[in-house]
């Protein structure tokens, strides 16, 4: 069985397009057999809603009346990068204010950062814009002071360059003390595990080959129409077999980008983590043309047939030793409970699972009545096997005895 992207975009035309979302495409090949599901169905829509640290928006403000060249610029006293042009910044979601205690008092709140403006801005509530310039003979004003909203914008961008990471890891802290990451709070002596993947609806853990995500791909993204515009940074899509003999798929990510304005403030939400930082929940959603068997074969895979590496984040991970502690699935990673060096550790989500599907039920009917036609890739991503090793920063060894 083979289909055509041409072949499903035209059938969604027509309203003929049959679209199921991962879940639902893991029961009809558990009742129907894969080589009938994959004849039966063109698309299966995936989704993952949670954080994605690796994100941010930029602008261009307009001019103003003498014109600025804005050097520095604050938006809700967050400041953004202006080192593009005369108006234009680049706001991250983790940036924070320059008066944030940060962890001088630890834990840190982190009550507010980039992806608490960026949520403000969707939500159409107004925004501080403050910008200082130096004064050219083109450019003469050296500040500038005024409250802005979404729509006041010329351009307002999302602009991510890593999101809808493939796969990430089990967190857990193996230390006699709490400790506070991007995983959350993890307690002391295996306390508690945290995970952030959306398991059997997960974009990339659903096509784990990238044999449909690349260049130009359309996707749900933050509750508007986005698209992929490369691979991800930290992009390094790899395989191991484990010795139960299921398959570990991790390191995939895609840069997406979308018309900020078009969003919604339910799929772009500021979030704080206390003692690490701030940052930006993105609610993103990718549709996988079935084009053959294959495609279907792995769309169609449960939690029970997904795996996940538990991390210790207290020793290992801080010191960049890479001990895995165990693989567990994302059905027992639901369930409540994994064990790990014999003992039951209770687990709970950083990703909405509820949101996940409402993404993909969302994508499938955008899909079906013809709203959202399929974008073929121009390039696809690089798989497994495609990409060199990730890179580290080490540090120099000392100076050579006798130099100075």
């Amino acid at each position: 069985m083979e289909r055509t992207w041409e072949e499903i975009n035209e059938k969604i035309k027509k309203g003929k397009v049959v679209v199921l979302t991962a879940e639902e495409a893991i029961a009809l090949v558990r009742e129907k057999g894969l080589k009938e599901a994959a004849a039966r169905v063109d698309v299966v829509t995936t989704g993952t809603f949670g954080t994605m640290c690796s994100s941010g928006a930029y602008f261009n403000f307009g001019h103003a009346r003498p014109r600025i060249k804005m050097y520095k610029v604050w938006l809700n006293n967050v400041p953004g990068y202006a080192g593009f042009a005369a108006v234009d910044a680049f706001l991250g979601a983790t940036q924070l204010p320059e008066d944030d205690p940060l962890n001088s008092i630890h834990p840190g709140a982190f009550s507010y950062g980039g992806g608490h403006v960026i949520h403000d801005l969707v939500a159409r509530k107004p925004v501080t814009l403050r910008a200082i310039g130096y004064g050219t003979d083109c450019y003469p004003r050296k500040e500038i002071r005024t409250v802005i909203t979404l729509d006041d914008i010329n351009q307002a961008v999302l602009f991510n360059p890593r999101n809808a990471y493939q796969n990430y890891s089990v967190a857990v802290n193996t230390t006699n003390r709490t400790i506070y990451t991007y995983m959350g709070v993890l307690k002391p002596r295996l306390g508690n595990a945290t995970y952030s993947t959306s398991g059997q609806l997960s974009p990339l853990l659903k096509d784990p080959y990238l044999r449909t995500v690349g260049i130009g791909t359309r996707i749900f993204l933050g509750g508007g129409v986005g698209y992929v515009v490369w691979q991800g940074t930290q992009h390094c899509p790899t395989l191991k077999e484990l010795p139960d003999g299921g398959k570990l798929f991790s390191g995939g990510t895609v840069a997406v980008i979308g018309d900020l304005k078009k969003m919604h403030p339910r799929w772009l939400v500021g979030v704080s983590y206390i003692g690490y930082g701030a940052s930006l929940a993105v609610g993103l959603g990718l549709p996988i043309p079935i084009l053959n068997e294959e495609i279907m074969y792995w769309a169609s895979r449960g939690d029970e047939e997904l795996y996940a590496p538990v991390i210790d984040y207290g020793e290992d991970y801080p010191q960049g030793n890479s001990r895995v502690l165990g693989y567990v699935t994302y059905a027992q990673l639901k369930s409540g409970i994994i064990k790990i060096e014999g003992k039951e550790i209770p687990t709970a989500p950083l990703s909405s699972y509820p949101r996940a599907r409402e993404i993909a039920l969302t994508l499938k009917d955008w899909i079906t009545s013809g709203r959202f036609l399929l974008g073929k890739p121009v390039e696809l991503l690089p798989s497994i096997g495609e990409t060199p090793p990730l890179k580290g920063l080490q540090e120099k060894a000392g100076e050579e005895e006798g130099e100075k």
